[in-house]
């Protein structure tokens, strides 16, 4: 079990591990916020925002959708200064710093405008789903959907995507801020933004095991105000 008492894997806890001994080994004081541990003290005046193994369960299951996921900032997801997303099954890394950009192994990120003849979302779907998401569903003319919220916020950031969008029925099963906060800086510096699903900023969400959250996350605000305009998101 996770430090917020959900459940997680073997591999998750293996890839934590491999984080902090090399925060050890370089000498970093960083504090660590890890759905596996918790929050770890180690004297920093930063966190490191850690999800050891985001997409665990594709990783078992031999799915090529699963990422390590690090933020570095403080108090909530807006302080995020520094991210890093490694895809693990192409070799990609996505990063990006506060007001300096993204890039994906070098090359700047930029999100694309929207246009509904070749609109694509990412969805969260299953039984958990909530009839909202369900409905964006019937009315997008394509979706995708991989289990893995960083991949999934970046295919925005990298305007293969023109939305994501996760809800599920019961708050506990919504999104941590491990699964988000390296993807957010990065989708903000491509020049997209996300809130929760009833608009709040998702800036303002803590640097917390204890909370969780809906994320609708976009890469052109005409997109985002159409979707408002018409109250399906």
């Amino acid at each position: 079990m996770g430090a917020d008492g959900s459940p997680t894997e073997e591999v998750d806890r293996i890839a934590e591990a491999q984080i902090l001994a090399c925060l050890d080994a370089e000498g970093v004081d960083w504090d660590v916020l890890s759905e596996e541990a918790g929050l770890v003290r180690r004297g920093g005046s930063q966190v490191l925002v850690v999800d050891p193994i985001d997409g665990s369960h594709n990783a078992l299951r031999g799915l090529p959708y699963a990422t390590v996921s690090l933020g570095l900032g403080s108090t909530d997801l807006g302080g995020i200064e520094t991210a890093v997303v490694r895809d693990l099954s192409r070799g990609v890394t996505y990063w990006a710093e506060r007001g300096r950009g993204a890039f994906r192994n070098g090359h700047p990120l930029r999100t694309r405008g929207w246009s509904q003849r070749s609109e694509l979302f990412f969805l969260n779907l299953g039984r958990h789903a909530t009839p909202r998401v369900v409905q964006l569903a019937a009315r997008a003319r394509r979706v995708r959907s991989l289990g893995c919220a960083s991949l999934e916020m970046l295919a925005v950031a990298e305007g293969a995507a023109d939305a994501y969008v996760f809800e599920n029925d019961t708050s506990t099963r919504n999104l941590r801020v491990t699964d988000i906060a390296a993807a957010y800086r990065i989708l903000v510096e491509a020049g997209g933004e996300a809130t929760d699903v009833e608009g709040r900023p998702l800036a303002r969400f803590p640097l917390t095991l204890s909370e969780r959250t809906t994320v609708f996350a976009w890469g052109d605000a005409e997109f985002s105000a159409k979707a408002r305009a018409e109250g399906y998101l």
